[in-house]
């Protein structure tokens, strides 16, 4: 399963975000918490004009407006300078705002993006859910254009994809199971709006992440540009459907909320960062956690597609679990989890040896891209060799073979051959003796 040719992605469409909040009652926020995010705003980036701080809490006029009046009745802030226009008036907090200020920055540190409240996430969650996306035999031999892998293990995944149930990849290590996974990051389509961060029982759990979310384009001018006009809530961002890839380094920490006690506010896990796209976990069974803790951790999120968090207080709440897992593993199911567990994994999906003809297109493939001239007798003596030490055709193995034909061949100053001399080398190398 050896690319030859670039993973083809396609564009997103053009999607409409959630509509900007005009009026206070519009922004689904609590009026206290709104007080409390303007007065940490401007303690920390001092004075600012009416258009800065729309812009830095990505709320309008509209919202703050009657914000700014009850701070400026309470005595907590300052008007210090009128422009031309509203926009332009500029405000700063007033010795009383600054210590209420740090009476706030104590209980919170958060001076980000105003969040969305969690029942307009589960709103929004719910309207682009993966299960709407749609899988096409089109764009699946798109996604695996040059790719060489078994047409009945193509459909399998095809409709896997389409059900946008949990996909369960097992098989032996070396046979492209990871590989394979990864190319299906090429049937996601469609944008989705992700949140700066959500407000539950007035915590603030920051979601988009950039090493997670990819924008469509720059963030939405909206609330930035001061426009009475505008159509979006800059609390959103327009991102590709997000692809979570983890391994062996996952612990359950992960998995759940993580409160940061010096920001004193939480970011959100990695299945919540996933929503309305793919979770790609690799190497099931050699995590730090147990995998069958993981999988109790998971067994009614994979069953009804919610998940409950808590929060440090223990309160509970419940989110989506609006994402297509897929784990893969080079052990056996029944080594990780028992038939009740297994029962919940849409589709299990085994991924084996090669047939001589996939192996001998791998190995075409991977000779073109490295510069080696191609030779049946090669592959035969390969074969050979396969077959006398019972070691079986695997995905991997052809590049692995050849990159180590070019290292000696570079390293004595030759032209890399498919002799059997470099291949035997080569073989010697690769497989370690019993």
């Amino acid at each position: 399963m050896i690319a030859a040719t670039t993973l083809h992605v396609a564009e997103p469409p053009a999607a409409i975000l959630p509509p900007a909040p005009r009026a206070l009652e519009e922004a689904d926020l609590p009026f206290a918490f709104l007080v409390e995010l303007t007065v940490k705003t401007l303690y920390v980036h001092g004075q600012l004009r009416l258009a800065d701080l729309v812009s830095r809490i990505g709320l309008a006029r509209g919202v703050l407006t009657p914000v700014l009046g009850f701070l400026r009745a309470e005595k907590l802030c300052e008007v210090t300078c009128r422009g031309e226009t509203e926009g332009a008036t500029h405000y700063t907090l007033t010795a009383l705002g600054r210590t209420r200020a740090e009476d706030f920055m104590r209980r919170s540190k958060y001076t980000g993006v105003a969040p969305v409240s969690l029942q307009s996430y589960v709103k929004q969650v719910e309207g682009q859910s993966v299960a709407r996306m749609g899988v096409t035999r089109e764009r699946l031999q798109r996604a695996f254009d040059g790719i060489v892998i078994d047409d009945g293990l193509l459909n399998q995944f095809g409709a896997a994809m389409n059900s946008s149930r949990t996909i369960f990849v097992y098989g032996p290590s070396g046979s492209g199971k990871t590989y394979t996974a990864e190319r299906l990051v090429g049937l996601l389509s469609g944008a989705v709006a992700v949140p700066h961060a959500l407000l539950v029982n007035d915590e603030v759990i920051q979601v988009f992440d950039p090493l997670v979310h990819e924008p469509v384009r720059p963030a939405q001018g909206g609330a930035t540009e001061f426009d009475l006009g505008q159509i979006a809530d800059a609390r959103w961002i327009l991102c590709r459907r997000p692809v979570v890839m983890s391994g062996a380094e996952l612990t359950m920490a992960m998995v759940d909320l993580e409160f940061d006690p010096q920001t004193r506010f939480y970011h959100a896990p990695q299945q919540l960062k996933a929503n309305n796209g793919l979770f790609i976990l690799d190497d099931l069974g050699r995590q730090l956690v147990a995998a069958q803790a993981l999988m109790n951790r998971w067994i009614v999120a994979l069953d009804r597609r919610i998940d409950y968090l808590s929060l440090h207080t223990g309160q509970k709440f419940r989110v989506p679990f609006d994402v297509i897992v897929v784990f893969s593993s080079n052990l056996r199911p029944s080594q990780l989890a028992d038939d009740a567990f297994l029962r919940r994994l849409g589709y299990k999906i085994f991924v084996g040896p090669l047939s001589v003809a996939d192996y001998r297109a791998i190995l075409q493939q991977v000779c073109a891209e490295l510069r080696v001239p191609y030779d049946e007798a090669g592959l035969d003596y390969l074969l050979r060799r396969h077959e006398a030490e019972s070691r079986p055709l695997l995905a991997c193995q052809p590049r692995d073979l050849l990159c180590q034909v070019c290292d000696y061949a570079g390293f004595h100053g030759i032209d890399p051959q498919m002799s059997p001399e470099l291949l035997g080398w080569a073989w010697e190398n690769y497989f370690a003796r019993e």
